[in-house]
Parts: C-alpha cells; structure tokens; sequence
C-alpha cells in the first residue's frame, strides 16, 4: 500500500541558501504474520481481527514500513 510519493512541500533557508523540503516516498505492507495474508489496508486488518470468525488478533498483526530518501552528499562542500 503506497502513501506518498515524492514531491517537494516547501523550501527552507540553510546558510542564506534556500533548500527544497522533500516529502519521501513511503510504502507499508500489513501482513497476517500466521496466515501470511498481505491485507490491501489498515480497514482490512481491522475488519479480519474483528471477524469472530477467524483467530486474528492484533497480536497477528505485522505492519513493515519501507520509506526511500534522496542520496545526500554527506561531505558537504569546501567553500
């Protein structure tokens, strides 16, 4: 289930230059980790926890989160 996708949501200003923020692409899997099952959403794990009809609890439940940045130039520059 993706979330976000990458987009710029504002700029800032560091050292007198102004810098884009980035909103980071971000995608959760939720997962039955018993069943295996991949739910689709959140609604869906809760309707299958709530469900007297199967065992799930919330217990059952994994949620992964997968979130991608941007490389960043970690040695900076010299001028």
């Amino acid at each position: 289930m993706k979330l976000e996708e990458q987009k710029i949501i504002g700029y800032q200003i560091i050292d007198g230059k102004e810098v884009p923020v980035i909103n980071c692409p971000t995608e959760v899997t939720i997962k039955n980790k018993v069943t295996g099952i991949i739910y689709e959403s959140e609604e869906q794990a809760k309707a299958d926890i709530e469900n007297p009809n199967t065992p799930t609890t919330e217990e059952h439940i994994q949620r992964d989160v997968k979130i991608t940045v941007a490389r960043l130039d970690i040695f900076g520059s010299t001028q």
